[in-house]
């Protein structure tokens, strides 16, 4: 091989692909529209995960809210009752009415909510009270047979602490 013969082979080789690109125009090629459909697959593929994300963050710091409310709003019930099944009734009852605020099943309140007092009765004055409430959370837009399944639930729980009045008369029929 001589060297003229392989500088006129790359030439005619540059030349043949400049005389197609001359022909397909100035663009470069049939690119056309091809931006759009670039913008939308990779807008699809980034923006339906931060959507679900959102919505799942959204669905946790409303449960977030909810017990930390129902906790506290529970513990305010149960130091202010006058005996233990009273303080219980009313303490699911604060519970079940701040979880459903905050769009929760209201008939979740129950097993949600657990008592725990430092002296029998709970009533006792000085005792402690402390309430903890735990939801379980259910990711949105996730099936039910695929729940039953797969544990897909978030458990979301808070304490409070509250005391009994020192010198509170619990009706023992006093003046």
């Amino acid at each position: 091989m001589t060297p003229a013969w392989t500088a006129r082979a790359a030439r005619s080789v540059v030349a043949s692909a400049r005389d197609r690109a001359r022909a397909r125009g100035p663009q470069g090629g049939s690119d056309d529209g091809s931006a759009i459909v670039e913008f939308l697959g990779a807008g699809l593929v980034l923006l339906v995960p931060l959507v679900y994300l959102v919505l799942v963050m959204g669905r946790l710091q409303a449960a977030s809210f909810a017990v930390d409310g129902a906790a506290r709003e529970a513990v305010r019930a149960a130091v202010a009752s006058p005996d233990d099944e009273t303080a219980l009734r009313r303490a699911t009852a604060a519970v079940a009415l701040t979880i459903a605020d905050q769009g929760f099943a209201p008939e979740e309140a129950g097993a949600a909510l657990s008592l725990d007092c430092s002296a029998t009765p709970c009533s006792t004055p000085d005792s402690t009270v402390e309430a903890t409430v735990e939801l379980r959370v259910a990711l949105p837009l996730v099936p039910g047979w695929l729940q039953d399944v797969v544990p897909l639930r978030v458990p979301v729980n808070a304490h409070a602490t509250g005391q009994t009045d020192t010198f509170a008369d619990r009706g023992a029929g006093g003046a």
